[in-house]
């Protein structure tokens, strides 16, 4: 009898562990399905933030209900030690190990700076955890952009990672 009851239980968790795991990637492809359309009305004009200061190209993410939630940095290229380079996350650690967990595209925006950030991002990162907030709008508030790259928003199951 303790037998059967024992697997019954077991059962019961697997059904439930497999239900959760479609949940949490149902919940995925709706996020992504609702960020990526007002991210691609960005993407045609993006070009006009080239040479602006990034407080404009913010501004245009929050009037299209954009949330940026993480945030990384990069240098330019591999020869390089100096970071130029902003990316910017849409969606928690749990989401993102969704989405990898599944293959499915992080969407993001890589934006290149015309000018170095100042080093002070390192220290920010870390005493922030990289979780966006205000004080990272207001030190990138002026830095003139270079370029614009939007990664991963042809589709969540796409392979292509180009725009």
């Amino acid at each position: 009898m303790n037998s059967k009851l024992l697997k019954t239980l077991l059962i019961i968790n697997l059904f439930f562990i497999y239900s959760c795991k479609a949940q949490t990637t149902n919940e995925y492809i709706t996020f992504y399905n609702d960020l990526v359309p007002k991210l691609n009305t960005i993407v045609p004009n993006k070009t006009q933030f080239y040479g602006q200061n990034f407080s404009n190209f913010y501004n245009e993410l929050q009037n299209k209900n954009v949330n940026i939630v993480m945030l990384n940095y990069d240098y330019k290229n591999e020869l390089s030690s100096e970071y130029y380079v902003l990316r910017l996350f849409f969606t928690n650690i749990n989401m993102w190990n969704v989405a990898i967990d599944n293959d499915f595209q992080l969407p993001c925006i890589s934006i290149t700076f015309q000018n170095e950030i100042p080093t002070q991002i390192v220290d920010m990162v870390r005493q922030y955890q990289g979780q966006w907030n205000p004080a990272f709008a207001q030190f990138f508030s002026n830095m003139k952009i270079e370029k614009i790259d939007f990664i991963g928003v042809k589709g969540y199951n796409v392979e292509d990672y180009s725009e």
